[in-house]
C-alpha cells in the first residue's frame, strides 16, 4: 500500500509539472497573439497616417502650383496690361471630365478641382491643366459653378470657390439616394494676377459624364 501511494504521489507531481509547463506555454502563446494584434493595429494606423500625409501633400502641391502660376506673370506684363487695357473680352466655361464618366472624391481634405472639358475660353485666362482662372486685367468678374453626385448616405457633394487661397462661396448638397445637384455664383473684384478656382469640400464627391453635369464658368463684366 505504501509503495502504491508513493507511486501515485510521483505521478501527481509529474502531472503537476506538465500542467505548469502547459500553462506557461499557453501564457506565452497569449502574449504572442496579443503582440501580433498590436502589430496589426500599428500597421493599420501607419497606413491611415500615410494616406493623410498623401492628401496633405496633394493639397500643398496645389498651393505651390497656385504660387507658381501667379509668379509666371511678370511685373512688365502686369504694367503692360494696366497701361494698354488690351484685355477686354474674357469668358470661359468648362465641365469636370474631359471624357467618359466618373466620380471624384471623397478625400479627407479640401482638394482642388480641375475642369478639363473646355467649351469656351475666350482670352485663355482659364487653365484646363491646373483648374485655375488667373485674372488678366483688373475688373469685376462673375463666376458660376454647378456640382452634382449620386446620393450617398455618408458622402454629400460640395465645392467651394476660392480666391487667392480664401474660401468665398460654397455649393453643397446631401441626400442618401437619387441624384442631387447644387449651385452658386459670385461677382468678384479681381486684380491682375488674382487666382480663382474650385475646391472639392472635405469628405464629399462630385460626378460628371458626357452630359456635363458639373461645370465651372466665369466672365469679365467690365474693367476698372
Amino acid at each position: 500500500m505504501s509503495a502504491s501511494l508513493a507511486e501515485q504521489r510521483v505521478e501527481m507531481r509529474h502531472l503537476q509539472r506538465e500542467n505548469e509547463a502547459q500553462a506557461s506555454k499557453l501564457r506565452e502563446l497569449e502574449l504572442q497573439k496579443t503582440e501580433v494584434e498590436r502589430q496589426k493595429t500599428e500597421v493599420e494606423r501607419q497606413k491611415t497616417e500615410l494616406e493623410k500625409l498623401k492628401q496633405q501633400l496633394q493639397a500643398q502641391s496645389a498651393v505651390l502650383i497656385t504660387m507658381k502660376e501667379r509668379s509666371n506673370i511678370t511685373e512688365n506684363q502686369v504694367e503692360a496690361l494696366k497701361r494698354d487695357g488690351e484685355v477686354k473680352q474674357v469668358a470661359f466655361s468648362a465641365s469636370l471630365l474631359a471624357s467618359g464618366e466618373g466620380t471624384v472624391g471623397p478625400f479627407n481634405t479640401h482638394t482642388p478641382l480641375v475642369f478639363r472639358h473646355i467649351v469656351t475660353n475666350t482670352g485663355n485666362a482659364y487653365n484646363p491643366n491646373t483648374g485655375f482662372f488667373i485674372a488678366p486685367v483688373r475688373g469685376a468678374y462673375h463666376f458660376e459653378f454647378y456640382i452634382g453626385a449620386h446620393g450617398h448616405a455618408s458622402h454629400p457633394s460640395g465645392a467651394v470657390l476660392v480666391k487667392n487661397g480664401q474660401h468665398v462661396f460654397i455649393a453643397y448638397e446631401h441626400q442618401p439616394s437619387h441624384y442631387g445637384t447644387s449651385a452658386n455664383g459670385v461677382t468678384l473684384l479681381l486684380e491682375v494676377g488674382d487666382v480663382v478656382f474650385l475646391r472639392l469640400w472635405v469628405n464629399t464627391r462630385i460626378f460628371d459624364n458626357g452630359n456635363h453635369h458639373s461645370t465651372f464658368s466665369g466672365h469679365l463684366l467690365f474693367t476698372m
